[in-house]
């Protein structure tokens, strides 16, 4: 009856360990792969400066010179789209208002990254006050730049706050269930103690033990997290965000991750639940 106990109390811990990592590498997955779709779309964040038709290419390379400096403007972020590129893809776009023009009316155009994507006011402001010769538009979207901005930091936010969530509610759970193990032996420790066994010598038992429960646990999480990513996970990617930059953290890493904080989970919530018993 007693090695069924304890064969029961060691399946408990493993089950627990099992759900807790397999639910925070759920959540591992998931939440890096909206962090960088947040990061992507806050990279796609642009300001955008329209020629007039008729600005000479010394005035744009005039102005080229003045955004080569301007501190808001990121290093190597300023891409030229020429007129007669802006009119097809106009024309790709909207057929109907191209087809029966005699002429391009549309000027040549600089595409403005940021140093940082909160910094898409700044730039547009620093552009917009003191006017620029020759620009017959300057365009950051702002309204929608904004929103973007506000739901990446939603995003990001909720990512962190659920995931030290989680984290907290994975410790609590498996120590709780590591602390049942314990107080069901708690005669067998004080018998130890009172035979004269060390603290260390009655810790090791149970440490291990809750290391062995943290292995197999997180290792049979990380079987089914592989099972989901081989079987599963090819017929979602194709709704997903195909941008190259848009993915998850590596399943090595993630592996990795939850091995070690099963383990260490476990191996802490053994030997923190065990002191009360070891005052004999």
């Amino acid at each position: 009856m007693v090695a069924r106990g304890k064969l029961s109390q060691t399946v408990a811990a493993s089950l627990t360990v099992l759900i807790g990592m397999l639910l925070l590498g759920l959540f591992i997955a998931l939440g890096t792969w909206t962090l960088a779709w947040s990061n992507h779309v806050k990279r796609e964040l642009a300001v955008h400066v329209y020629f007039q038709s008729n600005a000479t290419r010394s005035d744009e390379n005039a102005l080229l010179r003045r955004l080569q400096v301007n501190p808001y403007v990121k290093a190597g972020g300023i891409r030229f789209i020429s007129k007669e590129a802006a009119f097809r893809q106009v024309a790709r776009e909207a057929p109907d208002l191209t087809e029966a023009l005699p002429f391009n009316p549309l000027g040549d155009t600089f595409e403005l990254t940021p140093t940082k994507p909160e910094d898409v006011d700044r730039l547009y402001d620093s552009l917009v006050r003191p006017g620029l010769p020759h620009v017959h538009n300057v365009s950051d979207g702002r309204q929608v730049s904004h929103r973007i901005l506000q739901v990446a930091h939603i995003v990001e936010a909720i990512f962190f706050a659920a995931a030290f969530a989680l984290v907290a509610a994975s410790v609590l759970l498996i120590s709780n269930t590591i602390r049942l193990s314990v107080f069901s032996r708690r005669r067998e420790i004080e018998v130890m103690k009172l035979v004269g066994a060390t603290n260390w010598h009655v810790r090791a038992p149970f440490m291990v033990e809750g290391v062995l429960c943290g292995l197999i646990g997180s290792l049979v999480a990380v079987v089914l997290l592989l099972l989901g990513r081989v079987f599963l996970l090819p017929t979602i990617v194709p709704s997903l965000s195909g941008d190259a930059d848009v993915h998850a953290l590596g399943f090595p890493l993630t592996a990795l991750l939850l091995l070690a904080m099963g383990l260490g989970v476990s191996a802490l919530g053994s030997g923190l639940t065990l002191r009360r018993f070891l005052r004999v």
